[in-house]
């Protein structure tokens, strides 16, 4: 053999060792990570050696809530129309704000020299604990003593996009996962036939997208997955032509082995979710039809959330389909509903919105109530930022406003009756008890049995967290 040749026979032999290292010891480390990561030993695992990517898991300390609906009012609702009622902001309608008021202040659109607008709805005080809410919320005002009002919110964010994913995931940068996401990451899922975290949108798609409620680097098993509003729930859930029961049966069980040998090989948690999609939407066959099948709710019921049409799509059925899928197991439901950016027609969209979504989000609290359910579920309601106390768009219009705005939670583990934090009396800044998007998702997550410092996730070189490096649980709200 000559030189060359020789030459050639051990630069190829080199080559094939060169490729055996990177396969099988490069891959071989990623897949003991990887099993690492699926045996749920991060988070506790109830069973150590369950490789699923959603099976229940044990938080760090006996929780208040098992499960969370999360009534997303995405577009801002105005706290000053609604929850936060301001009689001095009536009184100055029309004059200037005062000069020190805007010190730094920069609003989304508007000069923030803009007149002063009163409040065009009436406050009255409601239930047992006289909790003073708007006159367009008289369903909502008939559960005041189970909920918990917290009207010093704030957020960094002045925008809806950056808005909803800061609140939603803890950042205002995409690629970060979601509240819903981390939910099912820490505490997996106790739904056999159904997604773990399910999501139901009506007006319109929200301007933040999937990621207000995707996974980011978490792997894609813990994932929002949205339901549609008509036919199949999930699209191509139907056999196409051709392709009977057991032909498919067949066809997933086949796929499903390939997809277990690969998984032992290399260990990629995407391959263990791909097996988890794959079998749960062979479920999902069964189990959606049945779900959206609203018939089967009693005449009481569907008049109780104000639905008229069983098929027809609308914020009132979503919330009778919410609880629908948190009796089922699913962990975490949440509901988007765009319909709240009143730069102008401020006062009869306000009144339409109210309308739309007053009595469907009493009724899940009041629902979830008499079955039993609302001492271990989370009910969360509303939005990424609130309104200024300026006008604009003429008169009848309201600006982006992230320095003081409401929320409500009712729910196991939450004082009832409840208002805490208190804006100025203009409604410009949140002068008692300030809460931050960080604050409250790590009450949240506590409220879940989770210590959110705690309850992390390896990507890049660091341990990530919903709340960053930030946050403290809201104790004041705590039952």
């Amino acid at each position: 053999m000559s030189p060359t040749i020789q030459r050639l026979h051990e630069a190829r032999a080199e080559l094939h060792r060169r490729r055996w290292f990177f396969r099988e010891c490069g891959v071989g480390l990623a897949g003991i990570a990887a099993a690492h990561l699926l045996a749920g030993e991060l988070v506790g695992s109830e069973s150590g050696n369950d490789t699923r990517p959603l099976a229940p898991r044990a938080p760090h300390f006996p929780p208040k809530v098992k499960r969370v609906v999360y009534m997303f009012q995405a577009g801002a609702p105005s706290q000053l129309e609604l929850y936060d009622p301001k009689p001095e902001l009536a009184k100055r309608d029309g004059q200037l704000p005062p000069p020190e008021l805007l010190k730094g202040y920069r609003a989304a659109f508007i000069n923030p020299n803009s007149a002063l607008l009163g409040p065009k709805y009436k406050f009255s005080p409601q239930g047992k604990c006289g909790m003073e809410l708007s006159e367009l919320l008289p369903n909502i005002g008939s559960v005041a003593d189970d909920i918990c009002l917290i009207r010093s919110m704030q957020t960094t964010a002045v925008n809806h996009a950056p808005g909803q994913i800061f609140m939603n995931t803890g950042s205002e940068q995409f690629g970060r996962p979601s509240l819903g996401s981390w939910t099912l990451y820490g505490l997996g899922s106790e739904a056999s036939d159904l997604p773990g975290f399910v999501v139901l949108t009506s007006a319109k798609g929200t301007s933040g997208g999937a990621s207000n409620y995707g996974s980011g680097f978490l792997p894609t098993a813990y994932g929002g997955i949205p339901f549609r509003s008509a036919g199949d729930p999930v699209l191509y859930l139907s056999n196409p032509r051709g392709i009977d029961t057991q032909a498919q049966k067949d066809s997933i069980d086949t796929i499903a082995r390939l997809n277990q040998l690969a998984l032992e090989q290399v260990g990629d948690p995407e391959i263990a979710a791909r097996i988890q999609s794959y079998e749960m939407a062979y479920r999902l066959q069964s189990s959606a039809p049945e779900l959206m099948d609203l018939g089967q709710e009693s005449p009481e019921t569907l008049e109780l959330y104000g639905v008229k049409d069983p098929k027809e799509a609308s914020f009132a059925r979503n919330c009778l389909l919410a609880r629908r899928l948190l009796e089922r197991g699913v962990r975490f439901v949440q509901l988007f509903h765009e319909a709240w950016d009143q730069h102008g027609n401020l006062t009869a969209d306000v009144k339409n919105n109210a309308n739309a979504t007053d009595r469907p989000s009493a009724a899940l609290v009041k629902d979830l109530k008499q079955r039993g359910l609302l001492d271990d579920t989370l009910v969360i309601w509303g939005g990424e930022f609130g309104r200024t106390p300026m006008v604009q768009g003429g008169n009848d219009g309201r600006d982006h406003h992230n320095r003081s705005f409401s929320v409500w939670m009712a729910g196991g583990g939450l004082k009832g009756g409840c208002v805490y934090g208190a804006s100025d009396e203009l409604g410009f800044n949140a002068v008692e008890q300030p809460v931050q998007v960080h604050d409250l998702n790590a009450t949240i997550l506590h409220l879940l049995g989770f210590d959110h410092t705690q309850l992390t996730y390896r990507f890049q070189g660091r341990d990530y967290r919903l709340t960053d490096v930030h946050g403290n649980v809201i104790e004041g709200i705590l039952s």
